[in-house]
């Protein structure tokens, strides 16, 4: 601790006090560790401004347009558990739509409630067949399939459906050899 001593002459007393200084002291490492971060914020607040205006970068030459990848949608609701909706997409706009008979097959296997949907996945490989677009064993892209479900499909239909897209599989050069593998690659939509 620090202190400060005042002496007195005379017949004054002596006046002793002492200074917490550790007080200061956090003040002053809080205050400089403030200073140090908001230097680095400020740093990243700041915007690059230019006089490039929006557009292509050199209009005089032709862009390309490339066109989206087609996608396949399997919709699965709650709501309707009579049919699963397999519509290819290319961008927003709808190529073909097709509705499949929902045929749940529940089996018990190793104490678990098991879904399986095999004329869902035989319809999705006729499908991939006809219009896939990753066919090729040196092209190392997979189709997209997207799933749409809704929050109160149990998780083991899902699980199903997931297993029927899949079951469709092509091949693809892996280093030396060919091997067959999964010709989609299933992703989930956005509620």
């Amino acid at each position: 601790m620090a202190g400060v001593s005042v002496e007195g002459g005379g017949k004054r007393r002596s006046v002793d006090s002492e200074i917490n200084m550790i007080p200061m002291i956090d003040l002053l490492m809080v205050t400089i560790s403030f200073l140090l971060i908001t230097a680095v914020w400020s740093q990243m607040a700041r915007l690059n401004a230019d006089a490039q205006v929006p557009g292509p970068p050199r209009p005089d030459e032709e862009i390309t347009k490339v066109e989206p990848e087609k996608q396949l949608h399997i919709e699965m609701r709650e709501q309707d558990k009579s049919k699963f909706t397999l519509v290819w997409k290319q961008g927003q706009t709808v190529v073909n739509t097709i509705d499949v008979p929902r045929k749940d097959t529940v089996s018990n296997e190793h104490d678990a409630k098991v879904v399986r949907y095999p004329e869902l996945a035989q319809k999705i490989t006729e499908e991939w067949k006809n219009a896939g677009s990753h066919r090729d064993a040196t092209d190392r892209k997979l189709d997209q399939a997207v799933l749409h479900t809704g929050n109160e499909v149990p998780y083991a239909h899902i699980i199903g459906v997931i297993d029927a897209i899949y079951q469709t599989h092509r091949p693809m050069n892996l280093g030396n050899r060919t091997e067959p593998v999964s010709a989609f690659n299933v992703t989930f939509s956005v509620n």
